[in-house]
């Protein structure tokens, strides 16, 4: 990693030229990416990188530049470049501060040290799982490590090192009945080393995966309409996820394009809807010690019990929108610059029962699982597809349908929500915007929407 000396002088030279602040991104970064199924190694990546990104501010406006080549000659060349660009007074900065580093615990077993038969023994115990499940006839398990160490400088003093591993196990379970062939999947995954797979059942998320497409490949076709909407625990926060998630980050705020703008302290939702993103949970697959401005990771409750808190918020937006930086600035690599991301995004726990909420429902029909879909921040209007529902009938669930979409407005639903459960369980996922491809979780406890819009093939 880049010295502090060399680090004082980047930043010393960006503040002669005049940068209202000035910052240096650091990483190393190992990735080894391993897909089987049961017949083979279908694919096998392992990947090693390393690159600065160097970002000024001038009068609000973002500079930003990056490479992979860490001599001086490269480094301070694009410094000049950037400074070119950006021209100004010289300005004062505060010398760095004592280096904070995060470091994982001393139990983590990380990537580097596992042999390739090591690494994919989990994968295999999964699909060997899988297989022995009637009616599947392939499974293809993708297993994913990551060690990423960053060091993180800048004009403000903060000058911090944060080493953070990921790992996860994506199982794709494919059921067949004739020419019919259906897919289920889950995919655990945490910020911690291989030791996880000593403290997870990789069998029975295989047997998950596998029930899933079972239950799919006998569906019949949904019929839809306007009716309420249970969604389950689990990955069912994606929906508020994409619906709500992104129109909070202040990249829309600050250009006044959410319809989330100017409602803070605003009552936005039921009263029942508390929607919290906390980067800071230890171990959780969405986590990070530091983001990636450097800023320590927090609870952000952006709507207590349908009041309108906070926005999540990095820092540039937030000098924009007059806002402080809530430890939400995320970017996938040094090739990209941070932007207000999330990180994990949930409905917190409410005081009904999963039971409660279905017995309660005269008709309906009940999301077990939502594949994903698109979202517009600047009006919040949404389309999902969903996998794994059923029909509710008499206030019992009936038979599974397939072929089903949801469509509705953020904001709508969030005032729809009706019941919450105490059911909560938070599972992980992939964030895909502007600053890059990120890990994330997203939850919630089972909860109904009392009317929505419900697309389906008949």
């Amino acid at each position: 990693m880049l010295s502090q000396d060399m680090i004082e002088r980047i930043l010393d030279r960006a503040s002669e030229k005049g940068a209202d602040f000035a910052e240096v991104f650091e990483e190393e970064r190992i990735q080894q990416e391993t897909q089987i199924t049961q017949d083979e190694i279908e694919e096998c990546q392992n990947a090693k990188e390393c690159g600065i990104g160097i970002r000024l501010f001038k009068d609000k406006t973002r500079y930003y530049a990056y490479t992979n080549n860490r001599s001086e000659e490269a480094i301070f060349q694009l410094v000049s470049d950037l400074t070119k660009a950006m021209k100004g007074d010289c300005m004062a900065r505060q010398r760095l501060q004592e280096k904070k580093i995060y470091k994982m615990g001393s139990e983590t077993q990380v990537v580097s040290n596992k042999s390739l038969k090591e690494r994919i023994a989990p994968a295999r115990r999964a699909v060997a799982a899988g297989m022995s499940q009637d009616e599947i006839v392939r499974m293809r398990v993708k297993l994913t490590d990551m060690e990423q160490l960053v060091q993180i400088a800048n004009t403000e003093g903060v000058y911090v090192q944060d080493n953070r591993v990921k790992t996860r196990l994506y199982i794709a379970a494919y059921a067949q009945n004739g020419t019919d062939v259906q897919s289920g999947y889950y995919g655990p995954g945490a910020m911690r080393g291989h030791e996880y797979y000593d403290q997870i059942d990789v069998e029975a998320a295989a047997r998950e995966a596998a029930r899933a497409a079972k239950v799919i490949l006998h569906a019949k076709p949904c019929r839809g309409g306007q009716m309420p909407v249970v969604v389950a625990n689990g990955f069912g926060g994606l929906l508020f996820h994409e619906a709500c998630g992104h129109s909070l980050e202040s990249t829309v705020i600050a250009r006044g394009s959410s319809e989330f703008c100017g409602l803070l302290g605003k009552k936005v939702a039921s009263d029942v809807v508390t929607l919290v993103d906390d980067g800071s949970i230890a171990g959780e697959w969405g986590s990070l010690h530091v983001d990636d401005e450097g800023t320590p990771t927090q609870k952000n409750v952006l709507i207590e019990n349908g009041i309108l808190k906070s926005y999540m918020v990095d820092k540039l937006d937030g000098l924009r929108a007059g806002l402080k930086p809530t430890g939400s600035a995320r970017r996938q690599n040094y090739r990209h610059y941070p932007v207000a991301r999330m990180t994990n995004t949930y409905i917190a726990p409410g005081k009904s029962t999963p039971e409660e909420i279905i017995s309660s429902t005269e008709k309906g029909i009940y999301v077990k699982s939502i594949n994903g879909g698109s979202a517009d921040p600047s009006t919040g209007d949404f389309n999902f597809n969903a996998s794994e529902c059923y029909m509710i009938q008499n206030g019992k669930l009936s038979e599974p349908v397939r072929g089903v979409t949801l469509i509705g407005n953020g904001g709508t639903i969030l005032k729809a929500v009706d019941m919450v459960a105490d059911d909560f369980e938070l599972r992980q996922g992939f964030c895909y915007a502007s600053s890059g491809a990120l890990y994330i979780g997203a939850g919630q406890p089972t909860i109904r929407v009392r009317n929505m819009t419900v697309g389906g093939i008949e």
